[in-house]
């Protein structure tokens, strides 16, 4: 009880004036079930045939870096991130903590993952479990990845210290192309997601499994890599996964290197989502001017791919340098394009230092000024007939077309509670509308047969 307590009374403390009033109930933890995800025509659909958006955030709580060792993720964080309105999690996982002994599944660690997904789904989000290498290949030599037997000792040195140079240590170079000129480590990387997957085949609010971080060709040839080593290891390890798991959704990446295109291998596979990253204008150059011409064409190429596999489109990542001039523009660019698309994102990440994340390290200051920016009202789940468009998170404002055949199912939006008071609803084909302010969800239902322009903006 007293966790509770201390629960609502700090995030009173976060929300904008006026926006609770002492008759507010207590946070609801449960109260909104969520519902087993698919594909369907090219899209995520939820258990009602709703087209569903995932749009959030990573997290890297539970990954290995050894030498920045990332913060907690605790209930403030989910309770935050629920009343902002965003509603999934790619939550980082660690091969070298699932099995730090070759053929030893760390049940230790397995519980810890469990019990960050059990915490995110009591707030309504859903969870991506992204098994997170990066470009060093392995915490032996300083970052997330392989456990130190699946590494080959030669020299761990990195003259550059930029943050794609990691990959050019000899030690994490000849590592990370013996994982991939090999059957010998993989198959032990199947095993190790075949336990994930066994722990979570029943749970509705694990939405899927991101197979591979980030993986990169070099020192093979780009297109060579794709073709016979990066998509058949995905077909293997969706194949060994769905063998104990056929529930959720599998998220498959192009390759990251600049801003060289993924040469798509076609994938037959259930329930396959095309989760590839956007860092063109942040980390990857051309720098960000302002333009969004260049990010534009890397989202369309980005559809492009997709269509090949063919899956629908996730950006895994997406994020920028929040220090940096042209920060908040960046981010207006890329979701302006996301609502076009009518995709979803999750932002890199929500709890880091203050130039990266909407929360610092210690948990208590909240980026508010970045945040309105990425909370812009969306809508989470729609039936056929709904067109939304563009969302404003800095003055509160949506708007969505609904045709007159639209299927009779409810509208949910997500609205931040935290950046925004409550929204007002208008609209000829409006039957109801429910705020919940707990939970940064406005519900919509309209009238069977009726079509119209729905307006929301803030009260």
């Amino acid at each position: 009880m007293l966790l509770l307590i201390v629960v609502v009374l700090t995030v009173v403390a976060y929300l904008p004036a006026g926006s609770l009033t002492a008759s507010v109930p207590p946070p609801r933890y449960g109260e909104f079930p969520l519902a087993w995800l698919r594909t369907s025509n090219g899209q995520i659909v939820d258990g009602y045939g709703r087209k569903l958006l995932l749009r959030g955030f990573n997290d890297a709580a539970l990954v290995s870096y050894p030498n920045d060792q990332p913060p907690p993720l605790d209930e403030m964080d989910a309770t935050l991130m629920q009343q902002a309105g965003f509603d999934v999690v790619r939550l980082g996982i660690d091969w070298s903590q699932l099995e730090p002994e070759r053929g030893r599944i760390n049940q230790a660690y397995l519980d810890r993952v469990a019990e960050a997904v059990t915490m995110l789904n009591r707030h309504g989000l859903y969870v991506i479990l992204d098994m997170h290498f990066r470009l060093g290949w392995s915490p032996r030599f300083g970052y997330s990845g392989a456990p130190g037997w699946a590494t080959i000792g030669v020299p761990n040195w990195n003259p550059l210290h930029e943050s794609w140079s990691p990959a050019l240590s000899p030690a994490a170079f000849t590592s990370d192309t013996y994982f991939w000129l090999s059957s010998d480590w993989k198959k032990d990387f199947y095993l190790t997601w075949q336990a994930v997957a066994t722990r979570f085949k029943d749970n509705a609010g694990l939405a899927g499994y991101d197979i591979f971080n980030e993986a990169h060709p070099l020192p093979i040839p780009p297109r060579i890599f794709e073709k016979f080593y990066l998509f058949p290891m995905f077909k293997e390890a969706i194949e060994a996964i769905g063998r104990v798991d056929s529930n959720h959704l599998f998220f498959i990446e192009g390759i990251l290197l600049l801003t060289m295109n993924t040469a798509v291998v076609h994938l037959k596979a259930p329930n396959l989502v095309y989760g590839t990253h956007v860092y063109e204008g942040s980390l990857i150059p051309p720098h960000w001017t302002g333009d969004p011409t260049f990010l534009r064409s890397r989202f369309q190429q980005r559809v492009r791919e997709a269509a090949e596999v063919p899956a629908p489109l996730w950006v895994g990542e997406l994020g920028y340098d929040l220090g940096a001039p042209g920060a908040t523009s960046y981010i207006d660019a890329s979701l302006d394009e996301a609502d076009d698309l009518g995709i979803g994102w999750a932002w890199w990440q929500w709890r880091e230092s203050r130039w990266w994340g909407m929360v610092d390290r210690a948990g208590q200051l909240v980026n508010k000024d970045v945040l309105r920016h990425l909370a812009r009202p969306y809508v989470i789940a729609a039936p056929a007939g709904v067109h939304p468009g563009r969302g404003d998170g800095l003055r509160g404002a949506l708007t969505m077309q609904v045709d007159p055949g639209h299927a009779d199912q409810p509208i949910v939006v997500g609205w931040s509670a935290l950046t925004l008071t409550a929204p007002a609803v208008t609209g000829a084909c409006l039957a109801s509308s429910h705020w919940d302010a707990i939970a940064g969800r406005l519900t919509l239902q309209v009238d069977s047969g009726k079509g119209c322009q729905l307006t929301l903006r803030a009260a």
